[in-house]
């Protein structure tokens, strides 16, 4: 009975607070800092890149083409499907920062597993060459994203649970 008397009661009229969704995170022991404006705008053209460029160049090609390769309609679907989610970016940028640290991941090991190797040798040429040259445009989503956010909220921060208690 005791245990009862001394819970916290909250009035039937109040409502649990909404956690914000303009880059700060609610849980406690998280470090996630609220981002300025101009950080989350600059994550917008992020996002405004990487979608708006494959919506101008994908786009057409879903649509108006002739029967693809497995690896060709593959990639091609996974492409559109990363546009739609990074042109929602425009609109939850903090929310779907995963998608840029995915851009970012792929491409890096791109770089560093298929072209660095060609271009040290001086074998970097044909079809290699012109990827290579598409797949260096993610600097800018590089320079968009906040690095130190990230870090945060997804390598120091505590996971979620495995299970309830």
């Amino acid at each position: 009975m005791k245990q009862l008397q001394e819970r916290p009661t909250t009035p039937q009229h109040q409502t649990p607070a909404r956690p914000p969704a303009n880059g700060t995170d609610p849980k406690p022991g998280h470090s996630g800092a609220q981002l300025p404006l101009w950080r989350i705008n600059l994550l917008r053209i992020g996002y405004l890149v990487m979608g708006g460029g494959l919506a101008i160049y994908k786009w057409p090609q879903l649509f108006n083409h002739e029967p693809w390769s497995l690896a060709e309609g593959t990639v091609m679907c996974l492409l559109v499907a990363m546009s739609v989610l990074a042109l929602l970016g425009l609109r939850y940028p903090i929310r779907m920062l995963p998608i840029l640290l995915f851009e970012v991941g792929w491409k890096t090991l791109w770089l560093g597993i298929v072209a660095l190797p060609l271009w040290s040798d001086g074998h970097l040429e044909g079809a290699f060459r012109t990827q290579t040259d598409k797949v260096l445009w993610f600097v800018i989503v590089v320079a968009a994203i906040p690095w130190g956010y990230a870090f945060r909220r997804y390598v120091v921060a505590a996971g979620d649970p495995w299970r309830r208690r």
